[in-house]
């Protein structure tokens, strides 16, 4: 179920004087004490890390928050290793999980003493080459293909997807590896996206130790670190059940008391790289309700669109909408929410029942912390919400100023276009 939203009416109408809607606002006390449990549950293994996925809230106030609570970074690409840096974040605390990458992403990687994780075989002689030699320390990224059923439609069925290495080459990229002075190894797969099952990630553990275990007995090396990904879900619906991760971390950790320790790779450190569970229900993208239509539907228009949030509209995604003010009114209409994009999925809210709304409302989208404000984009010359933080004492401050015009333009080159021809 969503969180409740950390202000109230008067509170938020006075904020929206001062910041006008579009805008993201996150809770910095709510994250810190989502991170912490989250952290708890998983202090029962001898090394615990959560590399927080910079992707789901590239803000640098943010990561800083979490860093603070003793996340690393989970980085895709240079800005977002840039963005870990910035933070304080180096070396072991960084987990560079990208694919098809640039030779200069991996050397800025390298010079940071990032622990480099390694997308297919093939990407070792890239990564000498790009070096001069290999990292002492390195990961693979496992896909499990047919060997992990379940998953969802946002990642997709294993054998269909782009990323990692199959079981058999992951032997011989150990052996490579290995032979050419690498010194320590982790494993790494991430086979879920917004999962609800806490079964899904017990099993995920399974398939990893196991292939831990054979890696040792074919290759000779020992897996220091497993990373078993992200994809732990948040409830989005009122009737879906948040995932138990005390039940999770106990059910992995009598797996590895009964595989891992006998095996002589205790201690192994266990790690998390998820971002949704840990920002997600503490954001909120906060809108104006600037119009109505009246045709085969009733529209309420705002003044975000999928430019802000396109979870709905690329994934049919819900998102709780309250009405500020109105939390307690009856729901007693039913409307299309919508944004001003030239896409007609450009939905906040399809055929939802809720309190009748005025222009001038106040609009609350939930559990938008996390691939929200993340996955703008300026289609239509749309320009993107800007970030909130409120501070633990109940000061609100401006993280992410609104995109201007200014922005948008920023990178044509605009002297010569007077006179082209």
């Amino acid at each position: 179920m969503s969180s409740n939203f950390p202000l109230n009416h008067d509170e938020l109408s006075k904020l929206t004087k001062k910041f006008p809607t579009p805008f993201y606002i996150y809770d910095e006390k709510a994250i810190r004490e989502n991170i912490r449990y989250f952290t708890k549950a998983f202090s029962i293994f001898p090394e615990f890390r959560e590399y927080f996925a910079v992707k789901a809230c590239p803000n640098p106030y943010i990561l800083k928050i979490l860093a603070e609570e003793g996340c690393g970074a989970d980085c895709s690409s240079l800005p977002e290793l840039m963005l870990s840096k910035m933070v304080g974040l180096k070396g072991d605390y960084v987990m560079f999980t990208s694919n098809e990458t640039p030779a200069s992403e991996y050397q800025y990687a390298f010079a940071e003493g990032d622990i480099i994780n390694l997308d297919d075989i093939t990407h070792i002689e890239f990564l000498r080459k790009s070096l001069g030699k290999l990292p002492e320390t390195i990961c693979f990224r496992y896909n499990p293909g047919q060997a992990k059923h379940g998953c969802n439609s946002i990642i997709g069925k294993p054998e269909e997807a782009k990323y990692g290495c199959t079981r058999e080459q992951l032997i011989e990229a150990y052996k490579v590896c290995k032979a050419g002075g690498v010194k320590h190894f982790g494993l790494h797969t991430m086979v879920a996206s917004n999962e609800l099952n806490p079964e899904f990630f017990v099993d995920t553990a399974k398939l990893v130790f196991e292939l831990s275990l054979e890696i040792k007995e074919k290759c000779g090396v020992n897996i220091e670190f497993v990373d078993l990904g992200g994809g732990i879900g948040i409830p989005y619906r009122e009737e879906q059940k948040k995932v138990d991760l005390e039940y999770v971390a106990n059910e992995i950790h009598k797996l590895y008391e009964r595989m891992i320790v006998p095996a002589g790779l205790d201690p192994m450190r266990i790690c998390f790289e998820c971002g949704r569970p840990i920002t997600g229900p503490y954001g909120w993208l906060v809108t104006k309700a600037i119009h109505e239509k009246h045709i085969y539907r009733e529209y309420i228009g705002t003044d975000a669109c999928m430019a802000d949030l396109m979870r709905p509209g690329m994934y049919g995604s819900y998102h709780e909408l309250t009405v500020s003010g109105k939390e307690n009114a009856p729901k007693d209409h039913v409307y299309d929410v919508v944004g001003s994009l030239c896409e007609n999925c450009d939905k906040f809210a399809v055929q939802r029942p809720l309190p009748k709304i005025d222009i001038g409302d106040l609009l609350i989208i939930h559990d938008a912390g996390a691939h929200g404000r993340a996955m703008g984009f300026n289609y239509n010359g749309k320009l993107r919400a800007g970030e909130l933080l409120l501070r633990e004492n109940g000061e609100v401050m401006q993280i992410r100023r609104r995109e201007t015009v200014e922005d948008l333009f920023a990178t044509l080159d605009l002297d010569g276009v007077a006179n082209f021809r």
